[in-house]
């Protein structure tokens, strides 16, 4: 499971990077300037967690499946804000500007992207347990 954990993290950690540089440029830096924190391996890591509903979850429909990934996203982004808050004094993310924030820690309208991010957990669920990466 660590190196499952590990994986995933990195896994976030090039989300967050392509992402935000993506952000970047659509915001006019053409060189793409990206960001991401520390925090978020673990943070991203935690999707190890989200394997066993997955199985449980395969016959659905993809958008419902969907759905419960982006749902439970969700709740860990904000518990995780909201413990970093707690821990450091701030949230590394802040999207108190945004129409759709709550609490400054979660984006409502991420809700698709976190969505398709719990998708491509399931392909890559399916991919270590390909490759036998276990432990």
């Amino acid at each position: 499971m660590f190196k499952r954990f590990i994986f995933y993290g990195f896994v976030g950690l090039c989300m967050e990077v392509i992402w935000t540089g993506f952000g970047a440029f659509l915001n006019g830096d053409l060189k793409l300037s990206a960001t991401t924190y520390i925090w978020m391996l673990p943070i991203y890591g935690f999707a190890v967690f989200l394997e066993p509903i997955q199985t449980k979850l395969r016959k659905l429909p993809v958008i419902l499946r969907g759905g419960v990934y982006g749902i439970l996203i969700l709740m860990v982004e904000y518990t995780s804000g909201m413990f970093l808050k707690y821990l450091i004094g701030s949230c590394p993310w802040d999207y108190s500007g945004s129409p759709f924030a709550f609490q400054g820690v979660i984006r409502l309208d991420y809700f698709p992207v976190w969505s398709c991010v719990g998708l491509l957990f399931e392909k890559i669920h399916d991919t270590l347990d390909r490759v036998y990466i276990t432990t």
